[in-house]
């Protein structure tokens, strides 16, 4: 959409100025022959952005010879902001909620194939919302705010919505898995997909993944 155009646009100028590589939704890799990598989805949640949803943000990883390091999200109409560096705890904390009885979870909107396990993951947890941004309900898990965050089994993610994840839920005491236990990695190829798990506590994660492939 344009108004990710407009964002990654201005971080195209600053990437090259600074001599860093980029890996985005839009413009795929940019090698400026660095080791350092800039990750990022300049709008996620642009359908949100696009229709006045005011659930939008800008997710960002760099990335040191194929390891996250730091990452920052922005959160567009509040200008709230979460940074983590990797192996640094945070001011913010996952709630440490073990149990997905109970549990506040954000899904993924059902896709087809993922209805069965969207509704036992539903029918098990406290609240459900749906808020169409993965970066910044993965946020959201890290502060405290909900309990979880799942895609059950539609294999949506690219890592650029996850990348932020990887370093800022962990820094707050939570995990960020995928839900057939495949790695991440930081690669040109952007056809690698995930279904991203994020959770309070490891055991959440675990219950969750158990629901999901349970049926």
């Amino acid at each position: 959409m344009r108004v990710d155009r407009i964002v990654e646009d201005a971080i195209l100028e600053s990437i090259h100025r600074n001599r860093v590589n980029l890996l985005s939704e839009e413009a795929g890799f940019v090698d400026n022959g660095s080791s350092t990598t800039l990750v990022i989805d300049p709008v996620d949640g642009s359908a949100n952005a696009a229709f006045g949803v005011p659930l939008s943000c800008f997710a960002g990883a760099l990335v040191e010879d194929g390891t996250a390091k730091e990452a920052l999200t922005t959160w567009f109409d509040t200008g709230r902001a979460w940074h983590a560096r990797a192996g640094v705890p945070t001011a913010f904390r996952t709630t440490g909620r073990t149990t997905l009885k109970g549990a506040s979870v954000c899904l993924m909107r059902p896709k087809t194939g993922t209805q069965d396990a969207w509704l036992r993951i539903a029918n098990s947890a406290d609240r459900i919302r749906v808020l169409c941004t993965t970066c910044l309900e993965t946020m959201l898990v890290a502060e405290g705010t909900v309990d979880a965050f799942i895609d059950p089994g539609s294999d949506t993610h690219r890592i650029m919505d996850l990348a932020t994840a990887l370093v800022t839920v962990p820094a707050a005491g939570g995990v960020l898995v995928d839900l057939h236990g495949r790695p991440f990695h930081f690669e040109p190829d952007l056809t690698h997909r995930w279904s991203g798990v994020a959770a309070a506590t490891p055991q959440l994660a675990e219950e969750l993944i158990a629901t999901v492939l349970g049926g």
